[in-house]
């Protein structure tokens, strides 16, 4: 059986996690309610071991919900700006759906690509702040060691696509920490 789990960095990862994530806090909260329930039909009481197994497994339960929450809140790459990029997917080192969370703010980057030492994506979101975006993911990647690296979120589509074209004509040799940049990219991704 193919697993249906759509993977970070990949078209459709946000809209599939949500569904992911909503499910796995409903059997979360749904285990903890059966096993309070289980220990107050058997004892006639609250007090017993199960309802302290109860309460301890709304911890990862609340994880969940938080986790689904943030999904809710992402969006992903609309279906119109994946038509125009996907022409560059084979040629590329690209990224959908990537969602970054700062302290301040949050960046929903609908289609990111690497190529040699450039780091460039795009937004959909009117509220993304680009400049800050570049700025965080400067940061991100200057606390990992990586250096060198060129970073700049576009806020219109036709633009990007452009900068793309120019990217794939480029000559350059892959960046020296092309796979700690990917690692980075994901860890702090939703």
């Amino acid at each position: 059986m193919k697993s249906k789990i759509v993977k970070k960095g990949a078209y459709g990862y946000i809209e599939n996690h949500k569904a992911v994530t909503a499910l796995r806090t409903m059997v979360f909260i749904l285990v903890s309610v059966v096993l309070y329930v289980r220990g107050y039909v058997t004892t006639g009481s609250s007090k017993n071991l199960l309802t302290v197994v109860a309460v301890l497994g709304c911890l990862p339960a609340c994880k969940s919900m938080v986790n689904f929450i943030m999904f809710l809140k992402a969006a992903g790459c609309s279906e119109e700006l994946k038509n125009e990029v996907c022409a560059f997917d084979n040629k590329l080192t690209v990224f959908y759906d990537m969602y970054f969370t700062s302290y301040q703010k949050n960046f929903p980057i609908s289609h990111m690509v690497l190529k040699g030492n450039v780091l460039c994506g795009v937004t959909e979101s009117a509220k993304c702040d680009c400049k800050e975006a570049e700025k965080h993911l400067e940061q991100m990647l200057t606390q990992e060691g990586i250096k060198n690296l060129t970073v700049k979120i576009f806020s219109q589509r036709d633009k990007y696509v452009d900068r793309l074209g120019q990217l794939t004509d480029l000559e350059t040799d892959e960046h020296r920490n092309r796979q700690g940049i990917i690692d980075l990219l994901y860890s702090i991704s939703l």
